[in-house]
């Protein structure tokens, strides 16, 4: 089962990243429910999915989403960062574009997926195989490589993340470090997110995970107003 839905996650990450992009949230469903009927399947409980706790959640998730929003603005204020906020994959859209991102495609195309896939069934199928190191350390090393597809696109549409990360401009090196990183940072936000939901189920990783997606469309547009300073 734990190779199965291995197999079902990379399908789904090139679906929604290269073949069908504005499908993701049905792709996502679909994905989603194949996992969880494969772990039910191998003997996981719904508490063991990570469907607990959910006043918990809320709490905490609420908690940790308004903290992101208070970074962001944080960051879109301070020239030294605002222009790290720019992306061209963001600011290319209409509003009614970025709204259906914010609001459809990130929480049910992105967020579903990846906290029932990897932080629900994948986990939970780990945990009561191997113990709760192994199930974090392998659930959050592949969630940092679900992110290499998109990694590649968000170095080509915000190119001074490139430029920050390589010390020079815009190139095939820029962008490698630029998936490198980011690989690395979310697996490192895979752990941070396993913990919460071992500590108050999903719905807290979830809500932290939509906060920090969703609300980037936003300040995308927010950094590129000028400056109160020119």
């Amino acid at each position: 089962m734990l190779i199965a839905s291995i197999a079902v996650l990379a399908a789904a990450n090139v679906l929604n990243n290269r073949v069908a992009p504005r499908l993701a949230p049905l792709t996502s469903a679909a994905a989603t429910a194949a996992l969880v009927a494969m772990a039910r399947r191998s003997g996981a409980s719904w508490a063991e999915l990570g469907f607990e706790h959910p006043r918990r959640g809320a709490l905490t998730g609420g908690v940790l989403a308004a903290g992101v929003a208070a970074v962001y603005t944080a960051g879109v204020a301070l020239p030294a960062t605002r222009r790290l906020f720019r992306d061209e994959r963001a600011l290319s859209l209409s509003h009614a574009r970025a709204l259906e991102e914010a609001l459809i495609q990130v929480p049910f195309g992105t967020v579903l997926l990846e906290e029932v896939g990897f932080r629900g069934a994948l986990y939970g199928m780990l945990r009561r195989a191997h113990g709760t190191a192994a199930a974090t350390a392998v659930s959050s090393a592949l969630f940092g490589l679900w992110h290499v597809l998109p990694a590649i696109d968000m170095a080509r549409a915000n190119p001074s993340l490139g430029a920050l990360t390589a010390g020079e401009r815009p190139g095939p090196l820029a962008t490698g470090r630029v998936v490198a990183g980011s690989v690395l940072s979310t697996g490192a936000a895979g752990v941070l997110f396993c913990e919460l939901r071992r500590r108050a189920g999903l719905l807290a990783p979830a809500m932290l995970h939509t906060a920090t997606n969703s609300l980037g469309y936003l300040f995308a547009r927010l950094a590129a107003k000028p400056s109160p300073e020119g």
